[in-house]
């Protein structure tokens, strides 16, 4: 598919606007307040979305529905942004349109980043977010997990030590997970990647791991041990700096007998579904995300409900 020429103009504002605006943040807090404002400003949502906001054990959890009638299941999202920046309010616009496409609930809950508390602290508040879930009565099989960039690690350390513990969701999908915390992925230092700062991963990891081994399957879900997982959908761009990352995990999962769909597209731009709304490869994407998580839905249930 040839790029249009929306995602190759942004691209290029991309790489010479952004990523060196995210380059220069000085501090994890100046990093956030970036990336918040660039949500506002750009990321687009769709109307007549409903959206609400609970408190669970200090963290706040963000509600998204479209239609009147949900089906009785739930997209449980972690959101990117390097596990420093980013809520679910930054990424509610496309997690709005994936509610519209799939007539389901979403919920993104907000872990704590790094400036808050260190690793494991972001696992921990993934499971006790699922534990949440099934608390209100959604079975496992009601469950479709999902997550984006550091958000899609996550959820990917999630859904390991979930099969392990024999609580196996629907299904999941990952828009350009960052899954090997150790930064040995050989496509990190292309120089075609549009948005990442890679030069200061490592800085990242150090303050987020904050001692820890880089290698722990909870950061790392590259080095975890997945038990028959369920099918997984990863979208990732040629020219990302993470494309090994997903690429790797993919072979992981297959190897752990999961059936997994790698869907590799044309694009420098990391977790470009998320300018849905400017960009026709976003919407194709989350409607192959849609294409994807029904039909895994749909058979854990006779009526569909």
């Amino acid at each position: 598919m040839v790029q249009s020429i929306r995602l190759r103009v942004m691209t290029w504002g991309a790489r010479h606007f952004v990523r060196p605006l995210l380059a220069r943040s000085g501090t994890p807090e100046t990093a956030d307040a970036s990336f918040t404002k660039i949500a506002r400003l750009v990321f687009r949502e769709p109307p007549f979305v409903c959206y609400q906001t609970q408190v669970v054990d200090g963290r706040l959890f963000h509600w998204i529905r479209v239609h009147e009638r949900q089906k009785k299941k739930v997209v449980l999202y972690f959101h990117g942004g390097a596990y420093l920046s980013g809520s679910g309010r930054t990424h509610r616009g496309m997690l709005a349109r994936i509610a519209k496409l799939t007539g389901l609930m979403v919920c993104a809950p907000d872990y704590r980043l790094l400036q808050e508390a260190p690793f494991p602290a972001a696992f921990d508040d993934a499971r006790n977010a699922w534990t949440h879930l099934i608390a209100l009565g959604y079975e496992p099989s009601d469950i479709v997990l999902g997550g984006d960039s550091a958000g899609g690690g996550l959820m990917l350390a999630l859904l390991a030590d979930l099969t392990q513990r024999g609580e196996r969701p629907a299904a999941a999908f990952a828009f350009s997970p960052w899954t090997d915390l150790t930064l040995s992925g050989d496509t990190l230092h292309c120089k075609s990647e549009a948005i990442l700062p890679v030069a200061r991963m490592q800085e990242a990891v150090e303050m987020f791991m904050g001692g820890a081994a880089p290698d722990d399957p909870r950061a790392s879900p590259l080095f975890a041990d997945f038990h028959a997982p369920p099918p997984v959908l990863i979208q990732v761009g040629l020219g990302e700096a993470l494309a090994a990352d997903a690429r790797r995990m993919a072979e992981k999962l297959s190897a752990a007998g999961g059936q997994v769909d790698l869907q590799e597209i044309d694009t420098d731009f990391h977790v470009f579904q998320i300018l849905d709304g400017w960009l026709p490869e976003a919407r194709v994407a989350l409607q192959d995300v849609a294409n994807f998580i029904n039909p895994r839905l749909l058979s854990t249930s006779p009526d569909g409900n």
